[in-house]
């Protein structure tokens, strides 16, 4: 089993409108996980605290028809926090799975843009234009900030232990963590669809 990845933060998280979306992803060519085969998931939201892993966690199962698990189900968060490896595949071998699906936080970019002023005119007759800096309404520009949070999601098959499909959302200005990893799971599950990774 690969390194299990240090434990990042994902809190704070949140959509202000539909501004999450897939900005790469690939998949082992052949590699099928199919809701209708014998696939057992589980879920690791790989998140600063226990309760916003636990919304990771239950949106990402909510999305793979019974076929995933919630790691917070069967994984203690002090094991999550100590990220040991022979834990994790302890738990992967007494229930049986074969892929686990973990969730992390790869990225957190800023970037600044000018919104540029308006100017309104308003000609009235020529008295108005003769006069028109008293008619001329404007507001400056200004410079904007955006937070772009970038998220990776990666399934492995356990036998063997190889990664079979990754993914990368990317979320601008984030507020609120249930509705933005609701987005994530929705954009990863359209997606693998799209790949042909995840048949229904």
């Amino acid at each position: 089993m690969k390194k299990f990845l240090f434990i990042l933060g994902l809190s704070g998280l949140v959509a202000c409108g539909p501004s999450t979306e897939i900005v790469k992803s690939w998949h082992e060519p052949g590699a099928v996980v199919s809701a209708s085969g014998n696939q057992k998931i589980l879920v690791v939201g790989m998140v600063k605290d226990e309760s916003s892993r636990r919304i990771v966690e239950d949106r990402i199962v909510g999305r793979l028809n019974g076929k995933g698990v919630a790691s917070y189900t069967v994984i203690t968060s002090e094991m999550v926090k100590a990220a040991k490896e022979d834990a994790l595949e302890e738990q992967l071998t007494k229930g049986g799975f074969t892929h686990i699906l973990m969730v992390r936080l790869a990225d957190i970019e800023k970037e600044t843009s000018y919104v540029p002023g308006t100017t309104t005119g308003y000609y009235g007759g020529y008295g108005r234009y003769y006069g028109y800096g008293a008619g001329m309404y404007s507001t400056p520009g200004y410079y904007q900030e955006d937070k772009n949070y970038f998220i990776e999601t990666a399934v492995y098959s356990i036998v063997p232990n190889k990664l079979l499909w990754t993914g990368t959302t990317k979320t601008v200005n984030p507020s609120k963590i249930d509705k933005t990893i609701s987005e994530i799971a929705d954009a990863v599950s359209e997606q693998m669809k799209k790949d042909g990774f995840y048949i229904k």
